[in-house]
């Protein structure tokens, strides 16, 4: 299948409000229950696409679009009362999330689970980790932006009434509240590990940097001379524990930085901000080892930050915990890129799957650091080189994800997307003697193709890219089919059962009945995973196409021809001839000149217009000749 955002979109968000909003009423809560991050992915899905892509804008109603009035109107009614019930609902967020003494709540919920027998303690369930700060500081950026050009829109043309106004106003002050308190969250968060390499860790590293099998000591030395300005800067920008510090500074010593599952156990304070935020002093529990998980997701969200409109909108607080944000992600962006590529054979990431310094495996962990590496050459804008090499690394996952590949019967990807990925959450079994936590992680397909896009968005080789796009089709396609098809959550994701049923008889296979699916809330989870997918589509498909240098060269020969022959024409005609002839190689002129305007865009256009030009001179000619043989 075609991948087509605006198309896509539009149907998600009418499953959206046929599934959620029955009544005129917006309902919380999926298959995780109703949680900070949960609620706010849900609402993500309606209001991300809104603000980052302009064809779906929601926030004027004068200019709403005809499809997606249509779409809107059963639960929204009229254009006008789009902004209102929008405010509304973020206010209900809100209320719900922040609280006795005015503190936003970024309670995990039902996406915490025991890794024990024993259940989770109800003071576990409540813990903040960093997907609860991403998702808010994403949902914050969101309703900042689209209330300010709600405000800036219908502010002179519909002005609103002074009681939907002043709403407005105090839901932008507790949504910048929200953003700061999530910000000074993420600041905490970020970990620096320091290993021996004789260690079990430090092996575990070294077996994945150590691609050519050197003597461990070159491996040691090459990787300390690739983080020596990395370490440095580790040293002198970040406050760091003595201890810490001292580590990290022996030259023998291997690390690695990034974000752990919440705030570190042996986290900093934040001393400039409000002396009343609870967050910025507060004990953490997450220990001192970063997950690849949680240090994408911080990566992500912190990168929609670096959004020149979303960065002149901070106040002077949140641009200093901007600054202190932009400084880890460069740091964390930087040691990952790196590590994936290091050495002069094989990448690291080439050898997947990719083993944590933890002695662990997955194919996720591979994809997790891939994205990091995508985003790395994106903000670097790297040559194609990097790019021809990463293509093969998706195509693999592809493979061995299921995704390009069928399912086998016992097959262990299956435990990629059923349940998904096991991360312990090391440090929750401190809270009340509680087990140790879990965060499963079933995103797999998802994540593959937002970074196959980004990568195809990237990439300036035509080659390159369309194997990119064509991976990012197969996924898509592969991805709808655990939409549901059928009932109130149709057109919703996560019907995984489908297709990665542990049971063979259910597998959608010709001449086999599906049974029928089983009712299940929607995942909102993986449904807003689709959603920044598709938004990412949409940027690329508005790129202008990519120019071929052979294409280039042909359409340029064809429009010299054609200029030419044109020319030789126009010699022929006298100043007063305003025969047919004349007006139809003026015609013709005009279509070689819009060639010339766009044949360095688009070469194949240029082709197109040049040949079809030279096509009817050549009739023009022969009707001439025509005529004087007749003579």
């Amino acid at each position: 299948m075609r991948i087509q955002p605006r198309q896509q979109i539009l149907g998600i968000w009418r499953a959206l409000l046929t599934s959620r909003c029955s009544g005129g009423e917006w309902t919380w809560g999926g298959c995780d229950g109703s949680n900070s991050i949960s609620d706010a992915e849900q609402l993500l899905c309606l209001l991300y696409p809104a603000t980052e892509i302009e064809a779906l804008a929601l926030d004027d109603p004068d200019t709403v679009q005809d499809d997606v009035f249509a779409t809107l109107a059963p639960f929204f009614g009229r254009a006008r009362d789009i902004s209102p019930k929008i405010v509304e609902i973020l206010e209900d967020y809100l209320d719900r999330y922040t609280g006795p003494t005015g503190q936003p709540v970024f309670s995990a919920g039902g996406y915490l689970r025991s890794s024990e027998a024993r259940a989770a303690t109800a003071r576990q369930l409540e813990l903040d980790v960093v997907e609860s700060y991403s998702k808010s500081l994403t949902l914050c950026i969101a309703g900042l932006k689209y209330l300010r050009s709600f405000a800036r829109n219908t502010g002179s043309r519909s002005p609103v009434s002074p009681s939907v106004s002043s709403r407005i106003e105090t839901l932008q002050a507790r949504l910048d509240h929200r953003l700061t308190t999530a910000m000074v969250g993420l600041i905490r968060s970020f970990v620096v590990h320091t290993v021996e390499p004789e260690s079990a860790a430090g092996r575990a590293m070294l077996t994945m940097f150590n691609q050519t099998h050197v003597p461990t000591n070159v491996v040691v030395n090459g990787v300390a001379k690739r983080l020596e300005r990395l370490r440095m800067r580790l040293c002198q920008n970040l406050t760091l524990s003595e201890t810490a510090e001292e580590d990290l500074r022996e030259p023998g010593v291997l690390f690695e930085c990034g974000w752990s599952w919440g705030i570190a156990r042996r986290a900093e304070r934040v001393e400039f901000v409000s002396s009343d935020m609870e967050i910025a002093k507060v004990d953490g529990l997450a220990i001192d080892h970063p997950s690849l998980y949680f240090t994408v997701v911080a990566l992500d969200c912190i990168n929609n930050l670096a959004d020149p409109y979303t960065r002149e909108s901070l106040n002077a607080e949140q641009r200093r915990l901007y600054d202190a944000l932009r400084l880890r992600w460069e740091l964390a962006q930087s040691y990952w890129s790196a590590m994936a590529r290091y050495g002069d054979g094989r990448w690291p990431l080439e050898d997947i799957p990719w083993r944590t310094s933890d002695g662990e495996e997955s194919d996720y962990f591979s994809l997790s650091v891939s994205a990091v590496l995508i985003q790395d050459l994106f903000n670097r804008e790297a040559s194609d080189e990097h790019l021809t090499r990463a293509a093969p690394i998706f195509d693999e996952l592809a493979r061995r994800g299921r995704i390009t590949r069928r399912v086998t019967t016992d097959d262990p990807a299956r435990q990629l997307h059923v349940p998904g990925v096991r991360l312990l959450l090391k440090g929750t079994e401190d809270l009340d003697g509680g087990p140790v936590l879990q965060w499963l992680v079933s995103d797999y397909e998802p994540v593959l193709l937002e970074r196959t896009l980004q990568a195809a968005r990237l990439s300036s080789d035509l080659v390159t890219r369309d194997r990119l796009l064509d991976l990012a089709q197969a996924t898509m396609e592969h991805l709808e089919s655990r939409a549901y098809r059928s009932g109130p959550e149709a057109g919703l994701w996560d019907d995984v059962e489908r297709v990665f049923a542990t049971d063979t008889t259910s597998f959608d296979c010709p001449g086999r009945q599906m049974p029928a699916p089983r009712p299940q809330s929607p995942s909102w989870s993986l449904t807003e995973r689709v959603i920044e997918c598709l938004v990412v589509a949409d940027a690329i498909f508005r790129q202008p196409p990519l120019p071929s240098a052979a294409s280039a060269m042909r359409a340029l020969e064809l429009l010299t021809e054609a200029e030419h022959l044109l020319n030789q024409r126009l010699l022929e005609l006298s100043e007063r001839d305003l025969s047919p002839n004349r007006q139809s190689l003026e015609q013709i002129g005009l279509e070689v000149a819009r060639a010339r305007s766009v044949i360095n865009e688009r070469p194949g256009t240029a082709h197109s217009i040049c040949a079809e030009a030279l096509r009817r001179l050549d009739k023009l000619e022969f009707a001439g000749n025509d005529a004087a043989r007749g003579v």
